[in-house]
């Protein structure tokens, strides 16, 4: 069972699989992340990366074993409480997933208007964390007409703007140039030099060397021991 008293840990992923039909995507991984952790699930395409992240903000629920973010039980939370637990947490997404027919601002914005954030505040928090990135001059584009790396900064903006304790990054440089990659890196150094938990899943090796941090490494579903 989970130790729900260490007060160091963030998030404890307890003996956990995660299956698809009668396939295993994840196998018994057991991990402890402590607050501001930078933690890296290195592997190849296919490895489970992805299927960890998705468990530790209920995009999919564990077959068996237990999962606990910031002391909240995801194998017992309820419906009502999924929002408390994603306001916990900013995503950094592969695919950027920002809205296309809406403004870097509003696609910003969108996360404190889900909070209840009066809109002077909200006016000044998303311009500040555009600023940030590097994006303030964007502030009325769409997305469409962005580069791939403005696009993750935008990405960036919106998974921090809620001061989440913790990041959530799925190959957060895999589908940018190097000088586009280097920047979205160092913003994530900068935010986990706050106080922010960073757990990214790549398998960019100069991602690997140049964030810094713990390493795990996943080969089909397993957990692999440390070198």
């Amino acid at each position: 069972m989970i130790d729900t008293q260490s007060k160091n840990s963030i998030i404890q992923i307890f003996r956990v699989y995660k299956k698809y039909g009668g396939k295993h995507a994840l196998t018994d991984v057991t991990l402890d992340i402590p607050k501001n952790d930078s933690l890296l699930i290195s592997g190849p395409s296919g490895a489970g990366k992805t299927t960890l992240l998705k468990l530790l903000y209920l995009a999919e629920k564990v077959s068996a074993g237990q999962v606990l973010v910031d002391g909240m039980n995801l194998a017992r939370i309820s419906r009502k409480r999924i929002p408390f637990l994603r306001r916990k947490l900013g995503i950094i997404f592969q695919d950027y997933k920002l809205i296309p027919t809406k403004t870097v601002f509003d696609n910003v914005a969108i996360v404190l208007e889900a909070m209840g954030t009066k809109r002077r505040l909200i006016q000044k928090k998303v311009k500040s964390v555009l600023r940030t990135v590097g994006m303030e001059e964007r502030i009325n584009s769409f997305p469409p007409i962005l580069s791939g790396g403005e696009q993750q900064r935008v990405a960036v903006a919106r998974a921090v703007v809620g001061d989440p304790i913790i990041i959530l990054a799925d190959e957060p440089t895999g589908s940018l140039d190097s000088d586009s990659a280097n920047i979205i890196i160092e913003l994530l150094k900068k935010f986990h030099t706050r106080g922010t938990t960073l757990v990214i899943a790549t398998h960019d090796k100069e991602l690997l060397n140049k964030i810094g941090g713990r390493i795990v490494h996943l080969k089909q579903g397993c957990l692999q021991p440390s070198a």
